[in-house]
Formats: structure tokens, sequence, C-alpha cells
């Protein structure tokens, strides 16, 4: 017989073999192990839907008071930085990703046109200064000198009545002499001076019209200090504005963070209102979008457990600070139209903030937008 064939030795005879060929044995002893491999096999699968029932059970129990998602991100404010003023950038003293301080100058713009602006409008605040005194003084001379004006015009017009007075008297008495008493040159005389009289008083009398006009001369240089008073604050404001301008030709740090999306160099021209970087403050959160089916008992205040894809072995806890009242596509550019067309619906995802309170590790920051996965304890208590 050859080497490599391998011979099955049949049991010895017994009660339930004897009497059969040696191939009949054979054949009973495979389908004897056949049936024992079939048994064992049952149990093992018995075995395994056992261990995943139990599995899955316990898993259950464990996870029925957790909420969890995998749509969720580190999120926090960028702010976006641009000048008030257009120039030449002629200082950058920030880098790409660099912490700064609130108050800190950035870059600077050239200044000497502000300057120059500036300058000038403190030359014509100190004209218009000069111009307002000197309406004040001639508003303080207009109380005195007009109604003193009146008082001398309204005693000449008196005068000129006493004149008139008694160059009427003189004139009647002339005119009532006989002939033989006076002589016509006498009572020509005294007739001129009767119409030189009434001329006198004419004239008094409208000397104290235009004397009377007191109000309306004090009002004009009233008027007259109103208006170089307004000139004088609109003057001011422009020196303001100007120092304003002056003062945005550095721009500073409005929050502390670091220095992102910089597009700004040394040398370039930019705009007033033009984006040239942006900052991230440190105060970092989790944005977690939660089926609607999640929220039933989710609530402000329960702990979360929080993990962060780029560093997995950070372990950050926190709680829910809101829940935002609207669901994510209800916030977008176009809202679905549900009134319209055919409707599917579609399992919505609402906008919770989690706010992280321990676990951070200041050798790891979080950048804005890393994945994160949330787990809400729904059973734990809900601070206040």
């Amino acid at each position: 017989m050859d080497d490599h064939t391998t011979t099955t030795e049949l049991p010895p005879p017994g009660p339930t073999v004897r009497g059969l060929s040696r191939s009949d044995q054979r054949d009973l002893l495979s389908s004897r192990q056949r049936n024992r491999r079939a048994s064992y096999a049952k149990w093992v699968l018995l075995l395994i839907v056992l261990t995943a029932a139990i599995g899955g059970a316990t898993h259950w129990y464990l996870t029925k008071d957790e909420a969890s998602t995998d749509d969720a991100y580190t999120d926090g404010r960028a702010i976006t930085v641009a000048p008030q003023v257009a120039g030449t950038v002629v200082a950058l003293h920030v880098a790409d990703n660099q912490r700064v301080k609130a108050g800190d100058v950035m870059l600077e713009i050239d200044p000497r046109a502000y300057i120059a602006a500036r300058d000038q409008a403190q030359g014509s605040l100190q004209v218009a200064e000069a111009q307002l005194a000197n309406a004040r003084i001639n508003l303080e001379w207009a109380k005195e000198e007009y109604p003193a004006k009146l008082a001398a015009a309204q005693a000449a017009l008196a005068a000129a009545r006493a004149g008139h007075f008694k160059a009427d008297a003189d004139a009647r008495r002339q005119r009532s002499l006989p002939k033989q008493a006076t002589t016509q040159q006498e009572i020509d005389t005294a007739a001129a001076a009767l119409s030189s009289a009434v001329a006198q008083v004419d004239q008094a009398q409208a000397a104290v019209r235009q004397a009377e006009l007191v109000p309306q001369y004090i009002g004009e240089a009233e008027a007259q200090v109103r208006q170089l008073e307004a000139q004088v604050a609109l003057v001011r404001a422009q020196l303001d504005q100007a120092n304003l301008n002056l003062s945005w030709t550095e721009v500073t740090a409005p929050q502390d963070g670091w220095i992102t999306k910089r597009n700004v160099e040394r040398g370039n021209y930019v705009q007033a209102g033009q984006s040239i970087l942006s900052i991230v403050t440190p105060e970092i959160w989790i944005t977690a979008n939660f089926k609607e089916s999640q929220l039933d008992r989710m609530r402000p205040g329960q702990k979360v457990d929080i993990a962060i894809d780029a560093y997995p072995s950070l372990k950050l806890t926190g709680h829910i600070d809101s829940i935002q009242l609207g669901s994510g596509s209800r916030f977008t550019a176009f809202p679905p139209e549900n009134a319209t067309g055919n409707y599917v619906k579609i399992v919505q995802r609402v906008p919770v903030k989690i706010l992280i309170d321990a676990g951070m590790d200041p050798a790891a920051p979080l950048p804005l937008g890393l994945s994160a996965v949330p787990t809400v304890h729904l059973a734990g208590p809900v601070s206040g």
C-alpha cells in the first residue's frame, strides 16, 4: 500500500454492527460523525444568537437614556476685521494663526493724508471760534447801543417838538401884531422858523421810528451768534471725524483670539470695509444636529460626553446650552415649500448648542469645524 494512503480503523464489531459488512460499518461511522457535527453547529449557532441577544439587550439597557449623533462639529465666533479708512498698509504686526489680545495693533495704514485733514479741521475750528467771539461782542454792543440810540432819538423828538411849539407861538404872535408894531421881515423869519421846526419834528419822528427797531437789531445780532455757534459745532464735528479717521489708521484687535484667513500684506492698498483677516475667539462650543425623533427627552442643562475625531484621547464633558427653535432646513437660503408639489416626509435635524465644561487641553486647540460625536445623558439632572 502507498505510504500516503491512510487507513481508517473500524471499531470492533459490537452488538450494533455485528453482521454488517465493512462498507456498511464505514457508512454508519460517517453518519454518526455528521450527526455530531450538526449537533455541535446547532449549539454554536444557538450560543452565538444568545450572546448577540444578550449583548443587544445590554447595549439597549446601557444606552436607552443616551442620545448621540455624528452630525456634529466644533463651532465658535469668527470675527471679520475690515479697516474703517482706505490707504496703503505701511506696517503689519501679525502673522497667520498668531494669538492676539483685544486692543493689539495688527496693522497700520499710511496716516499722512488723515493728519493733514485733521490739521485743516483744527484751523477751520479756530477761524470759526474767532468769528463766534466777534459776533458775541457785537451782540453785547447791540444790546447797549440800540436802546441808547432809541433814547437819544426820543429826546431829540421832544426837543424838536419844543422848538416847534416856540416857533409856532412866535409865528402866531407876529401875525397878530399890528403892522406898525412889526415888520414883514420879522413875520417871514417867524414863518421860516416854524417851517424849520416842523421839519425837525418830522426828522426826529423818523429817527424814533428807526430807533424803535431795537428788538430786530438785537435779534439780528443773536441770529448771527447762533449761526456761528452752529458753524463752530459743524467744524468741531469735522475735527472729531478727522481725529477718528486718524485713529482708524491703526487697525486693532476687537477681541482676544487667533488670526485666521489673513489676506493682506505690507504695501497693499486697502479699501474701507474690505475684509482683510478674521479672528477666532477662544470660546468654543459644539453644534450638534440631532434628529427630531431624538429631542423628546432632551433639555437644556443635561450632561454631554464629547468625543473629537481629531483627538481620540481627548475626553470632553459639557452640557446642553440651548436648542434652536427651528430645523436646519428652515434657515437655508431656499427653505422647502411643503405646501407645493409632491410631499416626501424627511426626518429633520435640529441644531443643539453644547457648551464645553471640562477636558480642554491647551496643547490641543480645537479649530472650528472639527467633527465631534456628542452623547447626551437624557436621564441626568437638568441644571437651572
